[in-house]
């Protein structure tokens, strides 16, 4: 009998190679390169080059990279450290904040559509077990040995404390948005039509 660790392993690794589409790629997009770091000025606020690549997990020349492409194009503004005179700190400029926003609303749409095919009780439970998945995943490294408890309860206290952000930014409404956050989720029982209806059924 096959273990069920090695077995869930083997469905998560088909799912993420047999769902490949364009908006897969796209919301990988968002997830790494200069939507990573238009996503971490607007949830975040001003950083430094060096926080943004701590939180990116990337190298200082990658950031130097992405940095100068996005200030190319108008989206970050670049100013001294007050704090520091030898840094810069980097924020969203108003075409950065438009740019992040648009990103944002194409692929809540595309997402509020697969979740209003689950159901409001299915997706709940996804999306509870998808921050539990990341948060482990987050820790791992692939050329180390198996994550520390210290590792597993500083990652669970990091996540906290973004997703309380999060939840923040949402309720605030207009403001959240105008950072470039997605508007509330609409669960199925938040619409007449799909009121009290689960499982998947394709519209």
């Amino acid at each position: 009998m096959v273990d069920y660790t090695l077995e869930a392993v083997h469905e998560v690794m088909f799912a993420m190679w047999a769902s490949r589409s364009r908006a897969t790629r796209a919301f990988e997009r968002g997830t790494q390169g200069e939507m990573f770091v238009l996503r971490e000025l607007a949830f975040q606020g001003p950083r430094t080059p060096t926080q943004l690549a701590d939180a990116m997990g990337a190298t200082s020349g990658r950031i130097s990279s992405i940095l100068s492409r996005l200030s190319g194009k108008g989206w970050i503004v670049r100013t001294g450290d007050p704090a520091d005179r030898r840094s810069v700190v980097v924020e969203l400029s108003g075409d950065g904040r438009r740019a992040f926003k648009d990103h944002g609303d194409e692929l809540v749409a595309r997402l509020e559509w697969v979740f209003s095919q689950m159901g409001e009780r299915r997706t709940r439970d996804f999306v509870g077990l998808l921050g539990e998945f990341m948060t482990y995943l987050s820790i791992c490294d692939p050329e180390g040995g198996p994550p520390t408890a210290e590792q597993v309860r500083e990652a669970v206290e990091r996540n906290r404390r973004l997703h309380e952000r999060m939840v923040e930014m949402v309720r605030d409404g207009g403001r959240g948005c105008a950072l470039g956050n997605p508007p509330r989720p609409r669960f199925a029982s938040e619409a007449t039509s799909d009121a009290g209806r689960e499982g998947p059924a394709v519209r």
